[in-house]
């Protein structure tokens, strides 16, 4: 009798997940496009805006200490979170975008496979960066370019506290696009949100009320890392989600882990070249800081105006990362369902909301660029540094969405090579050869024009790539108009980029 009563409650709780993965099918393909876009992107937006600003109350709670060197210190460890980032988007893009598209395809099984197998080799990824961060850590932040002897001992102070949290870190990442592929996009923002939440709380109390400076506004970082993720796994544990994670589901295949590794490949291009920008831009800011005023403490206080500057462009970057996270899952879904005029609305959507968005961000923050820096406890070199930095990289702000979306567009239909290279060309194609060039010709006002430039030249990089895709686009529709009206079934849209 027993084993009878067990039986039943599972297969209870098998057609309760089968029940949730039918409504949560129909949503992503039938409901009208602004509102199913604006419901996935603004809890997605919400997230990625809460992040950014924890990170910004990081740098905030630490620049009151009122040493640059302790401000330097901490905006050079942007690099090692990329890093750490860059493993995490990799397993979680990669697997998001994959489940989107399984779950457009009613394959749920397939879906578990994905999500336990990409969980289980960002944790051991995770462990591998904290052991080799924390055996190498010296002349890890050396390279971060903290070069001074002070910058250096608070960049190790903070960096130890990070790489502790790094397995975790990889995880949420896994878990947060999870989350967001399947469409419950609500969930993952609480998981982000709990996290920052306590990073904020306890960033006042470590860091003065127990007197522990920078190490303090470590810990909370720490905490708040492993707290989000606990958070991410009870939505998980407890029955919310349709993907389902489990040991058995672990794949022993290398082929499933390949699929996740290369369809995530562009969100590791994008960030692994994001820590490259910070650490050539940290390295040129002090070069040139030290020019400009003749001291050291120049290039403490030009790194320091920077690191600030990258937090309140990332601020913005959210905005349009968030929005198109929240699009992501839609594409993948109504692509594999064949669902081509809804994958067109949906790009086109995306693309101007997130573009005005922008530009009001950017007309915002560049006329209030002073303030900005005033909030926080800079040097008046800092400040004016920083000013003008801010007010030239708000410029082409609203550029800034096209080359983005694009991307992520061929990245989540499964076009590998197009993909990758959009990923690269920002930063790899541009604000590379920007920050290297750029001060070598204007010095100081080299560093700041450089976000500027990548993002002009970017922006016309992706508009042909762009004009391809709604090209194809159109030739898949006819395909499968084709296919339809011939009474033949094809099983899945063919891939853009084996075209």
């Amino acid at each position: 009798m027993k084993e009878v009563k067990i039986k039943k409650q599972n297969l209870s709780g098998e057609e309760a997940v089968i029940e949730r993965e039918k409504k949560q099918y129909v949503k992503m393909t039938q409901t009208p496009m602004g509102r199913l876009i604006i419901s996935l992107g603004i809890p997605t937006t919400i997230s990625m805006m809460i992040t950014s600003l924890y990170n910004l109350a990081d740098t905030y709670f630490v620049s009151r200490i009122g040493d640059d060197a302790i401000t330097a210190a901490a905006s050079n460890l942007l690099a090692l979170m990329s890093i750490i980032q860059a493993i995490g988007f990799t397993f979680g893009m990669g697997s998001g975008n994959i489940i989107s598209r399984l779950l457009g395809k009613r394959d749920r099984e397939s879906a578990d496979k994905v999500g336990s197998s990409a969980l289980t080799i960002a944790c051991l990824s995770g462990v591998l960066i904290m052991l080799s961060g924390l055996i190498f850590l010296t002349p890890l932040m050396k390279l971060l370019g903290s070069k001074e002897a002070d910058t250096l001992y608070y960049s190790k102070q903070y960096a130890r506290y990070i790489l502790l949290a790094a397995p975790f870190m990889c995880m949420s990442y896994v878990l947060n696009n999870v989350l967001r592929a399947e469409g419950k996009a609500v969930l993952s923002m609480i998981g982000l949100s709990v996290g920052a939440v306590v990073n904020v709380v306890l960033d006042p109390i470590l860091i003065f009320g127990a007197d522990m400076g920078i190490a303090g506004a470590a810990i909370a970082t720490c905490v708040s890392q492993i707290l989000g993720f606990l958070v991410l796994l009870f939505m998980f544990l407890s029955n919310r989600t349709i993907v389902r994670l489990r040991f058995r589901a672990i794949s022993a295949k290398w082929t499933t882990y390949k699929d996740i590794i290369v369809v995530g490949f562009p969100s590791f291009c994008r960030q692994i070249l994001a820590s490259l920008c910070t650490v050539f831009l940290n390295n040129a800011a002090y070069d040139c800081g030290i020019a400009k005023y003749g001291t050291k403490e120049g290039g403490k206080a030009a790194q320091a105006a920077l690191g600030v500057v990258n937090k309140v462009f990332m601020l913005a970057f959210s905005l349009a990362l968030g929005i198109g996270q929240g699009y992501q899952p839609v594409l993948g879904y109504n692509y594999s369902a064949k669902r081509f005029d809804r994958v067109k609305s949906a790009y086109i959507f995306t693309l101007t909301f997130s573009t005005i968005v922008m530009a009001c961000f950017g007309l915002i923050c560049g006329v209030f660029a002073p303030f900005v820096m005033k909030i926080f406890s800079l040097s008046s070199e800092a400040r004016e540094i920083g000013a003008l930095s801010l007010r030239l990289q708000c410029i082409c702000m609203p550029l800034l969405p096209l080359n983005f979306m694009i991307g992520l567009t061929y990245q989540s239909v499964g076009n590998k090579g197009i993909a990758s290279l959009l990923s690269i060309s920002r930063q790899g194609l541009f604000y590379i050869p920007a920050v290297l060039i750029l001060p070598e010709v204007l010095s100081l006002l080299g560093v700041q024009l450089c976000q500027s430039v990548a993002d002009l030249f970017a922006f016309f990089f992706a508009l042909p790539f762009t004009i391809l895709f709604f090209r194809t686009l159109k030739k898949e529709e006819q395909l499968a108009k084709t296919a339809e009206d011939g009474g033949q079934v094809c099983d899945e849209p063919s891939q853009v980029d084996e075209k």
